[in-house]
């Protein structure tokens, strides 16, 4: 019985955690808070940086790196302008070949993203051309165009 008892509180704590699916996501080998110096490493195409951005919503600085090359775009945070960074949020377009861990990358169907992520499903949060995994607030969202994958956007959307 008391066995019983700990497996449901433990699953209600696992399914009470929304941000699990943010910490163990990965798009490709790219993931939250990886420094930047692994992100140097993993992605070897052209580099355009934005300037540091002092943002209010959680007081770090804030810097887009783009790669459009890799349809790659992350945006990087540190606590100090110029400081070391490390990722805050991934957003992958054509012509990146990246996928989730579960294996939905750009042009795969809407019907794979569910099967994939329907545990995850947010109904609340999601519409017609976006289908989100977790929240708004840490999690995958996936934008579509004629059932297809157009982005896929790992992070937070809204503080």
């Amino acid at each position: 019985m008391i066995g019983m008892i700990l497996g449901l509180i433990g699953h209600t704590t696992l399914a009470a955690d929304e941000f699990a699916l943010l910490r163990e996501e990965k798009i490709g080998n790219l993931r939250i808070d990886l420094p930047e110096k692994e992100v140097i490493k993993t992605i070897s195409c052209k580099e355009k940086r934005g300037p540091d951005k002092l943002w209010d919503a959680d007081g770090a600085y804030h810097q887009e790196w783009s790669y459009t090359d890799c349809g790659i775009t992350l945006d990087m945070v540190s606590e100090k302008k110029r400081g070391a960074k490390k990722i805050a949020a991934i957003t992958i377009f054509a012509p990146s070949t990246l996928s989730t861990r579960r294996g939905i990358r750009i042009g795969s169907s809407m019907q794979d993203v569910m099967k994939a992520y329907k545990p995850y499903w947010n109904k609340e949060e999601s519409d017609a051309n976006h289908f989100i995994a977790g929240s708004i607030y840490g999690g995958l969202i996936f934008s579509q165009e004629k059932k297809k994958v157009e982005s896929i956007f790992l992070g937070a959307a809204a503080e």
